[in-house]
């Protein structure tokens, strides 16, 4: 495939962040944000000892594979994964290429009690106020998306607003850069440290989990090798986040077994006629 599609995507959302900021001003947001309920625990609910979670996703499209579910209600799905016992609930809210909705993360919310990450193209401060706004507890960060100056501005102001974040990498280029981070936590912050993160909060750094996406966002193409050659670079007291290409169970015992926290799942169970089975086919639940 010879156009990049994370720079047309990239592109498409700065206009959508203009015209965001236009209906609802950064300061407005800000003010906002600020004072709402606490959120959910993202990072301790997927670093459960002995086991591998399972944070499910929900959403619609995709520019690899373009409508994925035809019959899609956000709620219906949730509550479904509500019930099977998933630890997290990964939503798309990106509009022209997922097909998604910012308003979903609330609607997702009303029908369960697990931390939901918002997954988008992140690029700006005005994005992490947005999130916390509109109802998210964790936000995704794509490193190949942003500078090292960005991330760590963006995971800074998560952190104060008690957001978690989930920061991808795709290359080891990208990866380095991740595991280079250290953003100190400011003054009051309202970051909720969980036992896997307690040298980094001792430390008085944002903790964060490191995301192994097996999908390239510029080709689409996806390789679950991808996971075989960056989790030997991450020390063992990162919550490993291993994202794109899980299809089996077999996928996910061998995830399991290397040690990974947590796999997040979405075309799979979205292209699922029968969406319980298929997450209990693929966890072995």
């Amino acid at each position: 495939m010879s156009k990049d599609v994370l720079k047309e995507i990239a592109t498409k959302k700065k206009e959508r962040i203009a015209l965001a900021k236009q209906a609802l001003p950064l300061e407005e947001l800000r003010a906002s944000a600020l004072g709402l309920p606490p959120v959910r625990p993202f990072l301790e609910s997927i670093s459960k000892p002995r086991q591998i979670s399972l944070i499910a996703e929900i959403k619609k499209a995709s520019p690899s594979r373009g409508v994925i579910r035809e019959q899609f209600d956000p709620k219906e799905i949730a509550a479904i994964y509500q019930e099977l016992g998933v630890q997290a609930i990964s939503v798309l809210t990106e509009e022209d290429y997922f097909q998604g909705n910012i308003q979903y993360i609330n609607d997702i919310k009303g029908v369960t009690t697990v931390p939901v990450l918002r997954k988008d193209f992140i690029m700006e401060p005005y994005q992490v106020y947005e999130s916390r706004f509109f109802g998210a507890d964790a936000i995704l960060l794509i490193a190949e998306l942003l500078t090292r100056e960005t991330l760590s501005e963006l995971i800074a102001i998560a952190s104060g607003l008690g957001l978690a974040c989930l920061v991808e990498a795709h290359e080891e280029k990208e990866l380095k850069k991740v595991l280079n981070l250290k953003v100190a936590l400011a003054q009051g912050t309202q970051v909720r440290q969980g036992a896997q993160a307690s040298r980094k909060a001792a430390a008085k750094y944002a903790a964060f989990a490191v995301g192994i996406n097996n999908r390239d966002l510029r080709t689409l193409e996806t390789d679950i090798k991808t996971t075989e050659r960056l989790y030997t670079l991450i020390p063992r007291d990162k919550v490993v986040v291993v994202e794109s290409g899980i299809r089996s169970y077999q996928d996910v015992l061998f995830l399991k077994v290397l040690g990974v926290n947590a796999v997040l799942i979405g075309e799979t169970f979205m292209a699922a006629q029968d969406i319980r089975k298929k997450v209990e086919e693929v966890m072995g639940w």
